[in-house]
């Protein structure tokens, strides 16, 4: 289906000798979002959704199409697919990106859209004596990794994707790079954590130095900086903490290398160490950022200061923890305690 929907969607080459080939619609989106330095799980996510609007119009070109389908399509997600709010709105993302960065086309105003009714969910949190049994029940270095994200609030990429240069032991401090909205940010490295990352830094020196023989000592740099320090992938600085055990081909490049850990072994090990710990509550690494967030609130901290530890932009983004506090509904004592 993915070959047809891409094969479909190319426009019809110039069939003269001397032109040359011209790529084909998915492959310029997978070019432009990567010269733009989006993240690997965007252009998954914008190639999901770009695929899916240009199948849902029986696999016209989008440059034969325009407002109205884009309309016609996000609305389907709203009434027919029943999406969520956020769902409907990375689809638009995609979808304008589609037209505005590898077309070139700017769409009119899309006010036809029947948007998805807005959620209002709290984040799930787990109290400070079922974070403790968590921990308690994690093990190895996925356990650490773990425990790393409940004490900074990182999200888990971002812990997982954590460089030996970003840990400041004498700061006391971690240099969170690239976050969301590709922002640098600084987060607490626990005092508990200290010398367990000691120890990780020092076996990861042995791996570092073991792939060095190897001549497999290389590791994926952000933006152009492999092309403006070409030995810097080399580096035991710029290597991975929580690197894999096995070499992996880099899903872009193809290069083989020691990648990071990933992502659903640490989803597996949270699920895991939640059902020992006997939480009945559903409980994933990002669970952790809510009760990292919340309890630092339960025990005092100012709200902008959690803001700024959280990267959000906007303070309110960060209030919704404030609903979730341990202390009943909006903090009033039920009348039937009062009898």
């Amino acid at each position: 289906m993915q070959a047809i929907a891409e094969r479909n969607a190319t426009p019809i080459a110039d069939k003269s000798d001397t032109a040359p080939a011209r790529p084909r619609l998915l492959d310029q989106v997978r070019e432009r979002i990567r010269v733009k330095h989006y993240s690997r799980s965007t252009e998954k996510t914008y190639l999901h959704w770009i695929k899916a609007y240009i199948h849902f119009h029986g696999l016209r070109h989008p440059r034969d199409m325009g407002a109205a389908e884009v309309e016609a399509y996000l609305s389907h997600l709203a009434t027919a697919r029943e999406v969520a709010a956020g769902t409907q709105n990375q689809a638009m993302h995609a979808i304008l990106f589609l037209y505005r960065e590898v077309l070139g086309i700017a769409l009119p105003w899309l006010d036809g859209i029947t948007r998805a009714k807005p959620s209002k969910r709290l984040p799930t949190v787990l109290t400070q004596a079922e974070t403790r049994a968590l921990l308690e029940h994690t093990r190895g270095l996925p356990g650490l990794v773990v425990q790393l994200l409940y004490g900074t609030g990182m999200r888990l990429m971002e812990g997982l994707r954590l460089r030996v240069k970003d840990i400041d032991f004498a700061g006391g401090a971690i240099i969170v790079r690239a976050g969301k909205g590709d922002k640098d940010r600084v987060v607490p490295l626990p005092r508990m954590l200290v010398q367990p990352l000691q120890a990780r830094l020092a076996e990861r020196r042995k791996m570092h130095d073991l792939d060095l023989a190897r001549g497999r000592a290389d590791v994926e740099l952000p933006h152009a900086l492999e092309r403006k320090y070409p030995n810097a992938g080399k580096e035991f600085g710029w290597q991975y903490v929580f690197a894999a055990a096995d070499y992996s081909a880099d899903p872009r490049s193809g290069v083989i290398r020691r990648h990071h850990l990933h992502e659903k072994t640490i989803q597996r090990h949270v699920r895991d160490a939640a059902r020992r710990a006997g939480i009945d509550k559903p409980t994933h690494p990002h669970t952790l950022r809510h009760s990292f967030a919340t309890h630092l609130l339960e025990n005092g901290a100012d709200i902008r200061t959690v803001q700024e530890l959280l990267g959000h932009s906007d303070v309110s983004t960060t209030m919704i923890y404030t609903h979730v506090l341990n202390r009943g509904g909006r903090g009033v004592v039920s009348p039937l305690d009062r009898i």
